[in-house]
C-alpha cells in the first residue's frame, strides 16, 4: 500500500530569519504569526518515516514545536550555515536510535566534516557526540529514503551547486538562481513545487519574486509554494493577494497532505 506524503514547513525564512535581530522594519515588527519565519526547512513524512530537508540553526525549536520523536534522516541542499548549523541537535535522536543517516553532495559532506569534526570522528569520540551514516548524492543517480526513491535536482545558487529533491509528486528547491533544461525536465509533472522567492528586487544568488513566478510558469505544477522569504518581500497577507492562481506563500507550520 502506498502511503500519502505529509509535508510540514518547519521554517520558511531566509538566513537571518524574520524578525531580524534588532530590526525596526515593519515586517519584522508584524504581529501576524505568518510573518515570523524560522530558517528554511521542511519535513517529509509517510507511514512511520520522518525525513527532514536541511537542518539549520532553528532545528531544535522546529523539532519541539512539531513534537517530532523519530528522525529517519536529513537531506542537505547545500552547506550554508542556515541549512546545516543545527546538526548537533540530532543528539536526542541519536541517543534513542543510533547513527542518523544524512544525504548530501560530497562537497557538503567535506564541509560538515571540517566544521563538525567530532560528529564524524572514528577514534577518541566524545561520549556525548552524535554520529551519522553518510550517503553521498550524485547528480544523476536516484537514491532511496525509507521505501521511496528520490530524484536529485541540480541547480545553482550563484556559482554554488545545490541540490533540490523530487519525492513522488513533491519537488523542493531552495537557494536557487538557475536551473538547467535537463534538470527542469525532472521537475515537470510535479503536483506541488516549492521554490525560493527572496524579495522583489533582483539578487545575485536567489530567485526574486518575478523569477520564481516565471519558473513556476515553466514547470506548471498543480500548486506552488514560495519559501526562503526575507522581510523585504513584504507582509505575508498582502503579498499573497497579488500572487497568481494556485501560487501561495508558504509559512511556518503549514502542513500539506499529498495523496
Amino acid at each position: 500500500m502506498e502511503h500519502g506524503l505529509k509535508i510540514t514547513f518547519l521554517g520558511t525564512g531566509t538566513s537571518q530569519g524574520i524578525p531580524i535581530i534588532g530590526s525596526k522594519h515593519p515586517v519584522c515588527l508584524s504581529k501576524n504569526p505568518k510573518d515570523k519565519r524560522l530558517r528554511v526547512s521542511v519535513m517529509v513524512s509517510w507511514a512511520d518515516y520522518n525525513f527532514v530537508i536541511d537542518c539549520g540553526p532553528d532545528f531544535r525549536q522546529q523539532m519541539l514545536t512539531h513534537d517530532v520523536s523519530k528522525l529517519d534522516g536529513i537531506l542537505f541542499t547545500h552547506e550554508h550555515a542556515d541549512h546545516t548549523a543545527g546538526i548537533d541537535d540530532i543528539r536526542p535522536f541519536f541517543f534513542r536510535q543510533g547513527d542518523i543517516p544524512i544525504y548530501a553532495h560530497e562537497r557538503v559532506i567535506h564541509s560538515l566534516k571540517q566544521r563538525f569534526d567530532y560528529i564524524f570522528a572514528d577514534e577518541n569520540r566524545y561520549p556525548g557526540a552524535p554520529a551519522v551514516t553518510v550517503n553521498t548524492i550524485e547528480k544523476d543517480e536516484l537514491f532511496t529514503i525509507g521505501d521511496i526513491q528520490v530524484v536529485p535536482i541540480e541547480a545553482y545558487h550563484n556559482r554554488l551547486q545545490v541540490f533540490g529533491f523530487r519525492i513522488r509528486g513533491f519537488t523542493y528547491l531552495t537557494d536557487v538562481k538557475t536551473v538547467g533544461p535537463t534538470e527542469l525536465e525532472k521537475i515537470k509533472g510535479s503536483e506541488v513545487l516549492v521554490v525560493n522567492a527572496l524579495r522583489e528586487e533582483p539578487h545575485h544568488s536567489h530567485f526574486n519574486l518575478e523569477e520564481a513566478l516565471a519558473f513556476v510558469e515553466k514547470v506548471q505544477p498543480k500548486m506552488a509554494y514560495l519559501t526562503h522569504i526575507s522581510h523585504l518581500l513584504g507582509f505575508h497577507d498582502e503579498v499573497e493577494k497579488k500572487l497568481p492562481k494556485n501560487v501561495y506563500l508558504a509559512y511556518d507550520g503549514l502542513v500539506m497532505d499529498l495523496g
